[in-house]
């Protein structure tokens, strides 16, 4: 059964070897809002890079080495994955236009020497404007990708905010796939800091739920209905919460209405037409969560992805977990492992 890995990171190869992009990276970091962005050599000798917010808590590591299109092709031929989708995990909240292009320049090289292995999608400032509209042109005519990225939030604004307008009308008629990945934090992250786990896990979880909630109350999917959003980490768990979050109106009259009981059916049809979730190492989710999920949501709504290299057993680990631990049957295995992928990215596999 073909395999298809959605979220395979992308950093650019030269990233601890070029000082420009290095320094791309690194002063993309907003400093001004508690982002601290540094790089410190290990005791190995390899590079790392460490992105913390605030100061000593660190959100995100990544290592020289790791990001190398040798390192990607050995963990999928390891893994028994036959196609992988690459995605700048993280920093494109960040990324300015310059640095986005040498990515984009990068992810393109990787994907010719894979011999028809790994895709691409395209990372651009998401402000609109025709300098970032020319770039996402350039990514699709010209280097091939076959979607594009986003966080699912830019500072303290999520993706319902008419300042993402002007893009995602672009997106909405140029009809291509968006991959929604989430940011180190949510917007609101107090709470969350002090422990690792929480801060590291629970926190992605809040900021992709926070993401796909406003997505479908905000109506911006009838602005824009051809926009296919497919988000990480389960959308935030998002399946546990599509029935109590869908309007349900009353059956009695009540001394007054707590909630708003209209739209369900408007958000039964974007979660069925706009909304797809990236099934995010799935092991580490549980047999029992996964299978809910896929049974909630339709096996046509997951895809399987990894989040390589952030874990290199989590490629393996999940492939075994959906083809040999998940009670599926087989269409629906197909759809998760890779139809899905094929269809949404219109894939040449």
């Amino acid at each position: 059964m073909t395999v298809v890995d959605i979220n395979i990171h992308h950093l650019p190869e030269d990233l601890f070897t070029n000082e420009k992009i290095l320094n791309g990276f690194l002063d993309s970091a907003p400093r001004g809002f508690g982002e601290i962005a540094r790089v410190i050599t290990m005791d190995s000798g390899k590079k790392q890079l460490i992105l913390e917010k605030p100061a000593g808590f660190q959100n995100l590591n990544y290592i020289e080495g790791d990001y190398s299109a040798e390192a990607k092709l050995a963990a999928m031929d390891e893994a028994g994955v036959d196609y992988g989708i690459m995605r700048v995990p993280v920093w494109q909240e960040w990324l300015g236009l310059e640095t986005c292009k040498a990515v984009n320049d990068n992810a393109a090289e990787i994907v010719q020497k894979s011999n028809g292995r790994l895709f691409s999608t395209a990372c651009v400032p998401p402000w609109g404007g025709k300098e970032n509209i020319y770039e996402l042109e350039r990514c699709i005519k010209e280097l091939g990708v076959v979607g594009v990225q986003l966080a699912c939030h830019y500072g303290q604004l999520y993706l319902d905010d008419e300042a993402f307008d002007p893009y995602l009308k672009v997106l909405n008629d140029l009809n291509v796939p968006v991959i929604v990945h989430h940011t180190p934090l949510p917007v609101e992250w107090k709470s969350v800091i002090d422990y690792t786990n929480l801060r590291r896990e629970y926190g992605r979880i809040v900021d992709q739920a926070t993401a796909v909630g406003r997505e479908l109350f905000s109506g911006m999917f009838d602005k824009y209905p051809n926009l296919r959003f497919i988000h990480t980490m389960l959308g935030g768990n998002w399946f546990a919460n599509a029935a109590l979050l869908t309007p349900h109106a009353p059956n009695k009259a009540e001394a007054m209405s707590r909630l708003d009981p209209t739209g369900g059916e408007k958000i039964k049809q974007y979660l069925d037409e706009n909304i797809f979730f990236d099934l995010t190492h799935p092991h580490s989710w549980g047999k029992t969560q996964v299978e809910a999920a896929i049974e909630v949501s339709g096996a046509d709504h997951y895809l399987f992805g990894s989040s390589f290299p952030v874990f290199r057993s989590w490629m393996n680990q999940g492939v075994d977990f959906v083809q040999n631990e998940l009670e599926l049957d087989d269409a629906d295995r197909e759809l998760v492992l890779s139809g899905n992928a094929k269809r949404l990215f219109n894939l040449p596999i």
